[in-house]
């Protein structure tokens, strides 16, 4: 396995799961009265027959114990009966999603090989979870099913260098605003005997909206050129926007600061339009957590 591998199953995992949900669906009665393991067993190596790669099919109980053998090449594997598989990705994502899903690719305990599961959730006619049937392919088999076609490798590369202009510019204006600020140190003349807090501020907002910028910029090269696991980052999703947020809250927070100390000694009665900027700042960042407090609890479900 190369990491070309692994970005290639990253961009078409959609479409295996897509492949194997359809096989599931075709094949596996579901929501329907009286479900029982003699009838959903066939099926699943009616499944396996039509797939010639496929290693092994085997079936959990809704408690995640393996209710049937391990149907591989000709023979099955009796000892399976009975072990308990709650652990793992195939059953608990299946159950906590509610349909069809995949796995990211780990060692076969049957071919020692990198292996991918799909499993499929299977309800009585009342919605209750009663078995999750699951389904063993290799992974450079999973690969040539999900093959991305040309005109998917087209757009997959025309958005890969967009993005590689789009934050190169960033970095370009990150740069030019960091020293704007830092210039502005030598020309006001910062020093303790000539120090003003306006001029001070100015600068560190500058610098701050230059970080937050190059922040975007790094977590667009990251994901989007780079191709890192987007479920590595915060929570799985959004992390641009959030860390991009997050930079831009506190630049709003310093303005705000800064209008309240000029206010305070200048113009008192301006106050109140600092404070507006302040209520705007605080709903802000109770908006942005709510928004990930949401997100993560999505991502767990």
């Amino acid at each position: 396995m190369t990491p070309l591998d692994i970005q290639d199953f990253s961009n078409s995992r959609t479409k295996a799961r897509a492949y194997f949900c359809y096989l599931f669906s075709k094949n596996i009665p579901n929501r329907l009265p009286s479900i029982s393991v003699e009838m959903i067993v066939p099926r699943l190596l009616k499944i396996k027959a039509d797939l010639e790669s496929c290693e092994g099919v085997y079936l959990l109980d809704h408690r995640g114990v393996q209710v049937s053998p391990t149907y591989i090449d000709h023979k099955q594997i009796d000892e399976d009966v009975g072990k308990i598989r709650a652990d793992r990705a195939y059953y608990y994502r299946a159950v906590r999603e509610g349909r069809c899903t995949i796995t990211d690719p780990y060692p076969s305990l049957i071919t020692r090989d990198l292996t991918v599961t799909a499993s499929q959730p299977i309800y009585d006619e009342t919605g209750v979870l009663k078995y999750v049937a699951c389904l063993d392919m290799p992974f450079a088999d999973v690969l040539k099913i999900a093959h991305l076609t040309v005109l998917d490798t087209l757009f997959v590369k025309f958005f890969k260098y967009s993005y590689a202009m789009f934050a190169l510019a960033l970095i370009a204006v990150a740069v030019l605003l960091f020293f704007k600020g830092m210039q502005s140190f030598f020309l006001y003349e910062l020093s303790v005997a000539n120090f003003n807090i306006k001029d001070v501020f100015e600068a560190t907002i500058l610098i701050t909206l230059a970080l937050a910028i190059f922040d975007l910029a790094k977590t667009l090269i990251e994901e989007e050129i780079m191709g890192r696991t987007k479920e590595q980052n915060m929570f799985g999703v959004h992390k641009t926007m959030v860390r991009f947020l997050g930079s831009i809250i506190i630049a709003l927070s310093i303005e705000a600061l800064m209008l309240v100390f000029k206010f305070a000694i200048t113009e008192p009665q301006m106050l109140l339009y600092a404070m507006f900027i302040i209520a705007g700042v605080a709903m802000l960042l109770v908006s942005l957590a709510v928004y990930i407090k949401n997100t993560k609890e999505k991502v767990q479900e």
